[in-house]
């Protein structure tokens, strides 16, 4: 991950960082995600009833979709210099736009929204990520996550 002077955090507020790679989400990806949280609703894992609704296929699992930032922002979110950890300090807001069809290729767009000192050594970054799905308008949704760094 890019490190950059906690003086310098905030002037990347208000600016994309970039995007990921491609990923494709394929039936086994979904079929774990279902095993894991006992998730088996038929629209996620039963390709012939899925065929019979009106997406014509099945579907990543939401949370499968919003599972995906951590990786996905590796190498794009910037990190203060001197980071000893990062942990996961939540959502402010998600939003599912439209469902990730299986076969689809998803890739993330990260910009820096907030950057501040929560405690001593402890800084809050806040970032809207946008999980885009190739060929289509509508992204899969639009999330708020939070990052706590330890410096």
């Amino acid at each position: 991950m890019p490190s950059v002077p906690v003086a310098e955090l905030q002037s990347y507020i208000g600016k994309e960082l970039g995007r990921s790679n491609w990923l494709t989400i394929d039936q086994e990806r979904i079929n774990q995600f279902a095993e894991c949280t006992g998730d088996h609703q038929f629209i996620h894992v039963d390709p012939v009833k899925a065929k019979l609704t009106p997406f014509g296929t099945t579907i990543a699992h939401g949370f499968l979709s919003l599972s995906l930032v951590p990786k996905l922002m590796e190498g794009i979110m910037l990190m203060p210099q001197g980071l000893k950890m990062a942990i996961n300090y939540g959502l402010d807001s998600v939003r599912f736009i439209q469902p990730v069809k299986v076969g689809s290729k998803v890739r993330l767009a990260v910009s820096l929204t907030d950057a501040h000192e929560k405690n001593p050594g402890q800084w809050l970054l806040k970032a809207k990520v946008v999980l885009e799905i190739e060929g289509s308008e509508k992204p899969a949704y639009i999330a708020e996550p939070l990052t706590l760094c330890f410096v």
